[in-house]
């Protein structure tokens, strides 16, 4: 795997050669082919306000999603949970969230809810999403590490079973501790810096730019990061419904994520008008998201079934599932969308 700033380098450098050498040019041209839907239809989706769902705001916001006929209603939850409750009733059709628990017992129960494109993924060093201690119990000693959260109350968007479960756990691995072993609260992204500042937690799960906030405010301590390099754990998910009855309407959802994905990287992650897209449907400032880690964004829209399998399993160890064998996770994913879009934009 690259590390953040290779990546950065790397992805950059594809930008940069493939707008003078006619690749892209290219790919975008085959893309073009791929006629905007007429007359123009609509799609829900509903997101939890994070970063890492950006290519999504980035393809409303800069015209794609409209170049192919799509009008696409955002929705914004709480939590992946409230979403999957939407989706599952058909109220929405497609769902940015992380992976959560209660989607894999699902899943094993039959629920036709496929992963169709990849949201933002970790990076090898300097990753979004941390894991800080409120100041004052880092300073009087009582939290210097991991190990010393044994029984201390956590908060993590959507609590037990959530995403955020699931790096909270990755987080406590080295210490030889698991989920079983801390009192773990549900509080919504944006409500974490105030619980921080009231002392109602010891700790927060945190990601871009609600961890910048706290730290920004000397509310909060790094105590953790970088749990879980280079994996992909949020995704963009479908009501199988959806990907039946209208495909046409999902594969241009897609292609637009992946041409939005290329319009983000290296440098031009911060250009204004990506910018102008985030601060529209994110709680942060402009600031915020400068100085906070950087999101980073596979151009190939590629869904790592590896990152899926680990994900299952520590929900499944963590007993949040109401199964006790090993799923597999190729049952739970379409690619036919993303490799149509690579196929059409070129890798």
């Amino acid at each position: 795997m690259l590390s953040l700033s290779g990546w950065r380098r790397w992805t950059g450098a594809i930008t940069v050669a493939g707008m003078l050498g006619g690749g892209l040019a290219a790919g975008a041209a085959r893309a073009a082919d791929l006629a905007p839907l007429n007359p123009p239809q609509t799609i829900k989706l509903a997101y939890v306000p994070i970063m890492k769902f950006a290519t999504a705001f980035v393809a409303d916001g800069r015209g794609i999603f409209k170049k192919y006929g799509l009008n696409v209603e955002f929705e914004r939850v709480k939590s992946g949970t409230e979403a999957i409750a939407f989706l599952d009733k058909g109220s929405v059709d497609v769902g940015g969230i992380a992976i959560v628990a209660s989607l894999w017992s699902a899943w094993n129960r039959g629920l036709d809810i496929r992963v169709i494109a990849p949201g933002g993924l970790d990076p090898m060093k300097d990753g979004p999403t941390k894991l800080l201690v409120r100041k004052d119990l880092f300073d009087s000693g009582a939290i210097k590490s991991v190990a010393d959260l044994k029984g201390k109350r956590i908060a993590a968007a959507g609590g037990p079973g959530s995403g955020g479960e699931y790096f909270v756990s990755k987080a406590l691995e080295p210490a030889k501790l698991t989920i079983r072993d801390v009192d773990l609260i549900n509080v919504g992204n944006a409500d974490m810096p105030t619980a921080m500042k009231a002392k109602s937690i010891d700790a927060a799960l945190l990601g871009s730019p609600y961890a910048e906030t706290v730290l920004k405010a000397g509310d909060g301590v790094l105590l953790a990061s970088d749990f879980t390099p280079g994996l992909m754990t949020v995704m963009f998910v479908s009501s199988g419904r959806f990907i039946k009855e209208r495909p046409e309407a999902a594969q241009r959802f897609v292609l637009a994520l992946a041409e939005a994905a290329r319009m983000m990287q290296g440098d031009q992650f911060f250009a204004r008008e990506n910018m102008d897209t985030y601060l529209k449907r994110i709680d942060a400032t402009e600031e915020a998201i400068r100085t906070g880690s950087p999101i980073t964004f596979d151009p190939n829209v590629e869904v790592p079934l590896s990152g899926l399998a680990d994900i299952e399993r520590v929900h499944r160890e963590n007993g949040r599932t109401d199964y006790d064998q090993p799923l597999d996770v190729k049952k739970v994913v379409d690619e036919t969308f993303t490799k149509k879009a690579l196929e059409l934009l070129g890798r």
